[in-house]
């Protein structure tokens, strides 16, 4: 299936794509806030550099797309027609990637909660969900 844009439009379309303060992490940070919870963010020194960083509470929240990050089952998650080979393998280390930061923080004895962008979908009950599990003990 040929694409239905230039080479150059899909280009700049791909470029314009941002890795940090993206709608849905924003959603998030908006969300905790407003209930008091205070946070850093992308913190450098640690994998991955989660979207937020509770030090306090020793949690760390990524916040995944789900195309990028392969969500399990999503509609979402679908998988480009065109240079499918290309896209498998930088799918895949996308979510090799994640699994290896994942289990490094959890050496470090950091809770990692990840949220998928589906979930925030007209769906508050996933921002409260994530409230109490960074409030509540591990």
């Amino acid at each position: 299936m040929a694409d239905v844009v230039d080479k150059a439009t899909r280009s700049r379309m791909m470029a314009s794509i941002r890795g940090k303060n993206t709608k849905p992490e924003l959603i998030v940070r908006r969300y905790l806030h407003q209930r008091g919870l205070r946070y850093r963010l992308h913190v450098q020194s640690l994998p991955g550099k989660p979207d937020i960083v509770f030090p306090r509470y020793r949690k760390v929240v990524f916040i995944h797309g789900c195309f990028w990050h392969r969500h399990d089952g999503c509609k979402y998650a679908t998988m480009p027609a065109s240079r499918v080979e290309f896209w498998e393998n930088k799918l895949s280390e996308n979510v090799a990637r994640d699994q290896y930061q994942i289990a490094v923080l959890q050496e470090m004895n950091w809770k990692v909660l990840v949220v998928w962008e589906c979930e925030l979908r007209h769906n508050d009950s996933r921002l409260q969900s994530l409230y109490l599990d960074i409030i509540e003990g591990n």
